[in-house]
């Protein structure tokens, strides 16, 4: 623990640290974490916090581990980092990436590694590009995202990222990306032509978008299995079916973005599987190593891979990083898996994943909780003005999160929009380490329950 006096880190942080999504209204007391174990983390004035988020969705097997520690020490020890370029590789590179094709779906066979989920994504957009480009299709150069996604906010992914608050101060985006409605179940589209199912008329959109802009043209859908930062949206079971179906039948790639649902957040290695349905593409990042060190990636399936190692000389593929492969990173890769494996936190994460959503569904009859949602140990809890119009809480969730910190639980929540073409009411986010214990989990609740009570009231 460091002997530095906090109120002089603090000002030093004010001096000179720019924050991700920084306002220095934000920065004015900020927690200073020292240490964790588990699903805790303890700040410097020695309190104790319940880690709500696993800190931004990546935390999986908990904080603490030294048998990451050690792998990581242990690989820095003999060669910290060689270049993975064509030509070198190394030993922990090729285990994880045997490993992760044969965690992941049965169609996959190559792994390319970058360093963080937006990485991952831009390299899953490239790559479909570079796939069609090979297969003389150079037209297709469009992606379809969805509203409330978020896959980054690099200026390829921020663009896809369905969230116009994350673009609106560093637009224009990048030409060729376009938005279609999610599957979103509280807050279906107007109309009723698929019998009120939400994932059916969401799918219907996607297809009519790649009718729109031509078959010929389109490169890729990328999609999260189960929308995490724009609000813990689960889609419902009719929607990934039908949007594979789409995919194929227009020749358009399919990109899961599974930075958040990979290595067991929703009960499965990787949450596709929930529906039978495999992708294309598969960016990961997060879970990989429990976010011990920076690393991500993308997933190919025998088809593009193909691609890739027979395609001739002068179509090489020219996509790289210098911390591609990087043999520290993926020998704590290789470490988290044998924990996630040898542990059962899959398993639990299913487990305990009910037993959350459970807990949290007896917040309904708090006036401002509008919808309830979750699948694994991912959760969201909506928060509106009035649950019979399911008007959106604006500002609300703010206060909650604030309660909350008082209560020794630290979280995140969606920031809601009222207007726009599709609004959301303030959501809490809710996604615990996986090794979060039964008493955790019931604490969450309960201070959560007190947190709103209490942001009610004031």
């Amino acid at each position: 623990m460091t002997s530095r006096n906090p109120a002089d880190l603090l000002a030093e942080d004010r001096r000179h640290l720019i924050h991700p999504l920084h306002h220095p209204s934000d920065t004015q007391d900020p927690v200073v974490f020292v240490e964790g174990k588990g699903a805790i983390l303890k700040s410097i004035d020695g309190k104790e916090y319940i880690d709500s988020l696993s800190c931004l969705w990546n935390v999986n097997a908990g904080h603490g581990r030294a048998e990451l520690a050690e792998a990581a020490a242990e690989q820095m020890s003999r060669m910290a980092y060689a270049t993975n370029y064509a030509g070198a590789t190394n030993p922990p590179a090729i285990e994880l990436a045997a490993r992760l094709v044969k965690i992941s779906y049965p169609s996959m066979s190559g792994v390319y590694f970058t360093t963080s989920g937006a990485e991952a994504n831009e390299a899953a957009f490239k790559t479909a590009r570079y796939f069609w480009k090979v297969q003389g299709k150079p037209n297709k150069v469009k992606f379809i995202s969805r509203i409330h996604a978020y896959h980054g906010v690099s200026m390829a992914t921020m663009t896809a990222t369905g969230m116009p608050i994350f673009s609106k101060m560093f637009a224009p985006g990048m030409p060729n990306i376009v938005h279609v409605p999610a599957p979103y179940p509280y807050r279906p589209p107007a109309g009723d032509a698929h019998n009120g199912d939400a994932g059916l008329q969401a799918a219907e959109a996607l297809e009519q978008a790649i009718l729109r802009e031509g078959p010929d043209t389109v490169a890729a859908f990328i999609a999260e299995p189960v929308m995490g930062a724009g609000g813990v949206i689960p889609p419902p079971p009719s929607y990934f079916p039908r949007v594979r179906e789409i995919c194929d039948r227009h020749e358009v790639l399919f990109i899961a973005d599974e930075v958040i649902t990979g290595f067991g957040r929703t009960g499965r290695w990787f949450a596709l599987g929930h529906w039978g349905v495999q992708p294309d593409m598969v960016a990961f990042a997060k879970g990989v190593t429990s976010a011990y060190l920076p690393l991500g990636g993308i997933i190919v399936n025998s088809r593009i891979h193909g691609t890739i190692v027979e395609a001739p000389l002068d179509m090489r593929y020219m996509h790289a990083a210098t911390y591609s492969g990087h043999a520290t990173c993926c020998a704590v890769g290789v470490r988290n898996l044998e924990i996630i494996e040898k542990e059962g936190l899959v398993e639990r994460a299913g487990v305990l994943g009910k037993r959350l959503l459970t807990g949290l569904e007896t917040l309904r009859d708090l006036p401002c909780v509008g919808d309830v949602r979750g699948m694994g140990l991912m959760c969201g809890v909506e928060l509106v003005e009035d649950r019979k119009t399911k008007a959106p809480a604006v500002g609300l969730g703010g206060k909650v999160l604030r309660e909350a910190r008082k209560r020794q639980l630290f979280g995140r929540i969606r920031a809601g929009v009222k207007t726009g073409e599709s609004p959301i009411g303030d959501t809490i986010c809710i996604a615990p380490p996986l090794v979060t214990t039964e008493e955790q989990i019931e604490r969450i609740v309960s201070i959560y329950r007190e947190s709103i009570t209490a942001a009610m009231a004031a």
